[in-house]
């Protein structure tokens, strides 16, 4: 079975076209490939596919085996595989998720390589109940939460697809992600669990983010997270509309555009290797 390793500012899968090859228990290939010490090492497994109503359709499995609805890096990354592999000559790609239909739009240079893409991550879901919470709310934002275990959070939650509890705070470079990321995920106020970012606001366009992932534990980025994390500062009033996200693995731009709701990541893919397993 062949296999491409990509990332997006850091955020790494292994990427299998499913138009050649078939996997036939994509969870547990996702959990004893994503080992980073016996395995691939990733933070999941995206499958790329065949849709009847889109170009292309993404399935993307975190470390855990769990099924994520979207995944903003991912998508940029399989804009970038599809074109580079000459599975379309389109610039403006349509993606079939678990989260709705995405739209791509690549930029190309004179090498006929994708240098980026733009995502339209299409509006975000604010009610409490659909994010879901279990806060009958039409926004949840800036509401303390008590988790236990000494961890007490005022969070902003936010759907781009997926759950995210974004907290506003200092000094996230100090943060121990691994005590307290677990305990936020799996609160029972998250039904289907939870993405957490960690934001510290550095100016109104520019902010610092850490995240724990649902699933997969700390990732260098998170597109989700990051566009998330843009529209909770919006509604806090604490940053712009179009901000710069500073993640572990590099920046990512994000808009939240007033004319129609929806939010629009741009950032870069990069294709690490190819490879060759017997699964």
């Amino acid at each position: 079975m062949k296999f491409t390793k990509m990332h997006g500012t850091g955020n790494d899968y292994i990427y299998v076209n499913g138009f050649v090859e078939t996997i036939e228990n994509p969870a547990e290939f996702s959990i004893q490939y994503s080992d980073r010490h016996k395995g691939i090492g990733s933070d999941g497994l995206v499958l790329i596919l065949p849709s009847e109503t889109c170009d292309f359709r993404m399935r993307m499995f975190n470390a855990d085996g769990s099924e994520s609805e979207m995944c903003g890096n991912a998508s940029r990354c399989i804009g970038k595989y599809v074109y580079e592999k000459g599975m379309t000559d389109k610039t403006e790609v349509s993606l079939e998720t678990l989260a709705g239909v995405k739209i791509l739009k690549l930029f190309v240079n004179d090498d006929n390589k994708v240098e980026k893409v733009t995502v339209d991550m299409g509006e975000p879901e604010l009610n409490g109940l659909r994010i879901p919470t279990i806060f009958d709310m039409p926004r949840v934002m800036n509401k303390t939460i008590d988790f236990g275990s000494a961890v007490k959070y005022n969070i902003t939650t936010v759907s781009m697809g997926n759950p995210h509890a974004v907290i506003f705070t200092h000094g996230i470079s100090a943060l121990n992600l691994p005590q307290i990321g677990p305990v936020i995920e799996n609160s029972s106020i998250f039904p289907h669990r939870t993405n957490t970012e960690f934001i510290e606001v550095i100016s109104r366009d520019y902010v610092k983010m850490r995240v724990w992932e649902r699933g997969s534990g700390e990732t260098l980025a998170c597109g989700t997270g990051a566009c998330a994390a843009v529209v909770a500062g919006v509604l806090n009033d604490l940053n712009e509309r179009k901000t710069t996200v500073e993640l572990l693995g590099g920046e990512l731009n994000i808009e939240w555009c007033e004319a129609d709701n929806h939010v629009y990541l741009t950032g870069g893919a990069t294709i690490v290797y190819e490879g060759e397993i017997k699964p």
